[in-house]
């Protein structure tokens, strides 16, 4: 891919972060990171493969996030956050272009195991729960993990399993309340996502925001899970990058257990519990 190429797409993330409000620092990185392309005396490609990502980062005003979003160009042709932005996120698909996973096992991946990620993915083959299902064997389990390492490994770090530097319960629940406040008071830039919208509306609100060095963006659920269970305005999907590579999580309102009703974060569920357990002893006086 020619770097002008390239250039054009970051351009294309500056414009609608700067339509959807973002920090105006973070749409000035992303136009400037294009203009060091465009001004690029080799292909970038090039200096991928021969300097890896860390040549990418010595460009001026280049750090992690870019760098690793050029990456990803590059090695796959496809651009996350751009998808995410022109509302195009694709789950199913993206599980599907994994060697041996087909639309179908996708399909069930995501409907069954509420898996939307590659790292998701690869965390549920490593934890046991790919094998539950139907169709996954030994062998073909080990061609996927194998796969998604190699993939993984090229567009970003390997997945952590036990990440000790994901942000706290607390905070991710304020960027979900902070969501939901400002897209129920009309606040928020509304898109129009091309899957599951044949009218084209303008229906999905986008939130850009910040807590401290970790950048969100933050939308309802657009996958065919949501739209068929009703949840399009409750499942809140949270992107974030706070310098280790993006990652994403979603909360829910629970239907069961002792959290029913109160928002959760999927696959952290026991941490939401004391969570509001700390919360509801401070608003007594009680010592944490």
């Amino acid at each position: 891919m020619q770097n002008t190429e390239i250039a054009r797409r970051l351009e294309e993330v500056a414009w609608l972060l700067n339509e959807q409000g973002a920090n105006p620092y973070r749409v000035q990185a992303y136009r400037h990171a294009a203009e060091i392309l465009r001004r690029l005396d080799r292909p970038v490609a090039e200096m991928l493969r021969q300097e890896g990502e860390e040549g990418l980062r010595r460009l001026p005003g280049i750090g992690e996030s870019l760098a690793r979003s050029i990456r990803e160009v590059v090695l796959t042709g496809k651009l996350s956050i751009l998808a995410r932005l022109r509302g195009e996120a694709d789950p199913e698909s993206l599980l599907a272009s994994v060697p041996g996973i087909g639309p179908v096992l996708a399909d069930r991946l995501h409907h069954d195991l509420g898996i939307d990620t590659l790292e998701e993915l690869e965390a549920a083959a490593h934890d046991g729960r790919l094998t539950n299902l139907a169709g996954i064997g030994e062998k073909k389990l080990a061609g996927i993990m194998d796969s998604l390492a190699t993939r993984l490994g090229r567009v970003r770090a390997p997945v952590r399993l036990v990440a000790a530097d994901e942000p706290p319960i607390a905070e991710l629940l304020d960027v979900d309340r902070e969501y939901r406040d400002k897209a129920a008071a009309g606040q928020l830039q509304r898109i129009a996502p091309r899957r599951f919208n044949p009218s084209g509306a303008a229906w999905l609100p986008v939130l850009h925001t910040q807590r401290g060095e970790c950048h969100y963006t933050v939308l309802f659920s657009n996958t065919a899970r949501a739209h068929q269970l009703g949840k399009t305005h409750d499942w809140v999907v949270l992107y974030y990058d706070g310098g280790q590579g993006e990652r994403q999580c979603t909360v829910i309102t629970s239907q069961r257990g002792p959290l029913t009703g109160k928002r959760v974060v999927r696959g952290r569920e026991g941490e939401c519990v004391s969570s509001y357990m700390l919360a509801m002893m401070k608003s007594h006086g009680a010592p944490p």
